[in-house]
C-alpha cells in the first residue's frame, strides 16, 4: 500500500468505503457524468467527491486533455493499487457472510451479445430479485478484456476464449459451431465441406480484437485460412449482414436459434474440422474467496445450467462449484 500512505488513510478515516469505490469508478470511466451514473449520484455530487479526493491525496488524479480526462501518473498508480485493495477491504468489512438481499455494490461483467441474450432472460430477473441493492454493468468484449480483469476494471468475463495463465477459468458448457448463411446462398446441404467453406467470404465477429480465435486457430492447424469479407463486433450484427450477400457467418449453435425459422437464413453444420469449444467464465484470483463474487459465480453456473438444458429452472441441484 505504498501510495495509499498512512497519512492518506488517516485523512480518509471519517469516510467510508464508498469514497474509495468512487475513486476507482472515476479513474476507470475518466468522465465525471458517466462515473456519477454508475455510482448513482448527480454530476455535481460526483464533482464534489472528485474535489475531496484531490484534497485527500494531494494530487489532481484526473486532468483534462484534448482527448478528455486522463489520470495523472499518481492516479494511474492509485488505480492499480485500488484494483487489489478494494476487494480485500470489502471482504474484510463484510466478513465471511454475504447476504444478497441486503448487499449493495456493483459488478461489471464482460461478455458477447450472444451470452447476454442467452443468459439475460434468466439471469437478470433472478439477480435483481435476490440482490435488489446491487447494480450490474454488462460490457462487450474488446482487446483489453483480459487486462480489464487483471487490473480490476471488470469482475468477470463470459466467453468462448479460455483465459490465459494468471486468471481462473471455469467451463460452463460446451458449444458447437454452425454456419449461418443467407437463405439463397449457393451452398446447399446440412453440413459444409471445408473446401466449400473456404470458397466464399466470411463475416467475422471480432472478439477480443483478434477475430474469432477459436476458428482461426483450428484453421491454422490445417494450414488453412478463410477470406474475410466483413468484420463486425457482434454476432447479431453478423446475422443482420447476411441477407443479399454470399457471406458465411460461423457462430455458436445457440446464437442462431432466432434465425432457424426465418426464410432469409439457412443453418448448416460447420465443417468437421471445427470441433466444439468450451464457453466459460474467467475471473482474477484476488476475488477467488470473496463471498459476493462467489455468489455471483454460483448464479452464473446455475443460469448456464438452466439455459443450456443441463438443469431445469423448476428445480434440481445446482452445478457443482469448483471455487478454489
Amino acid at each position: 500500500m505504498a501510495l495509499l500512505t498512512l497519512a492518506a488513510m488517516s485523512r480518509l478515516r471519517n469516510a467510508d468505503l464508498n469514497l474509495l469505490q468512487a475513486l476507482a469508478v472515476l479513474l476507470e470511466e475518466r468522465h465525471v457524468t458517466r462515473a456519477a451514473d454508475r455510482f448513482h449520484l448527480s454530476q455535481s455530487a460526483m464533482s464534489r467527491v472528485l474535489h475531496r479526493l484531490r484534497e485527500t491525496f494531494g494530487d489532481e488524479l484526473l486532468v483534462r486533455t484534448r482527448r478528455g480526462y486522463e489520470p495523472t501518473p499518481r492516479g494511474q498508480q492509485i488505480q492499480s493499487e485500488l484494483a487489489e485493495l478494494l476487494p480485500r477491504l470489502e471482504a474484510l468489512l463484510r466478513g465471511d457472510a454475504f447476504d444478497p438481499a441486503t448487499a449493495s455494490g456493483h459488478f461489471r461483467i464482460l461478455c458477447t451479445d450472444f451470452a447476454t441474450s442467452l443468459f439475460g432472460p434468466v439471469l437478470f430477473p433472478r439477480f435483481f430479485h435476490e440482490a435488489p441493492g446491487v447494480s450490474l454493468t454488462v460490457a462487450p468484449l474488446g482487446d483489453q478484456s483480459f487486462a480489464d480483469i487483471e487490473q480490476g476494471r471488470a469482475d468477470m468475463m463470459i466467453s468462448g476464449v479460455v483465459a490465459p495463465g494468471g486468471l481462473h477459468w471455469e467451463t460452463l458448457w460446451e458449444e458447437e459451431f454452425v454456419c449461418l448463411l443467407p437463405g439463397d446462398h449457393p451452398l446447399t446441404g446440412d453440413r459444409l465441406a471445408m473446401a466449400d467453406y473456404l470458397a466464399y467470404p466470411h463475416v467475422v465477429v471480432d472478439l477480443l480484437g483478434a477475430g474469432q480465435a477459436m476458428v482461426e486457430r483450428r484453421l491454422d492447424e490445417y494450414g488453412l485460412r478463410r477470406r474475410t469479407g466483413l468484420r463486425v463486433p457482434y454476432f447479431s450484427a453478423a446475422a443482420a449482414a447476411l441477407p443479399g450477400t454470399a457471406l458465411i457467418a460461423t457462430m455458436p449453435r445457440r446464437a442462431v436459434l432466432p434465425y432457424t425459422d426465418d426464410p432469409a437464413y439457412r443453418v448448416a453444420a460447420a465443417p468437421e474440422e471445427l470441433p466444439p469449444f468450451p464457453y466459460g467464465i474467467a475471473w482474477h484470483p484476488r476475488v477467488d474467496g470473496d463471498p459476493a463474487h462467489r455468489w455471483v459465480r454460483q448464479v452464473m453456473r446455475e443460469t448456464a445450467a438452466w439455459v443450456t438444458g443441463q438443469e431445469s429452472p423448476e428445480g434440481g441441484d445446482a452445478p457443482a462449484s469448483v471455487d478454489r
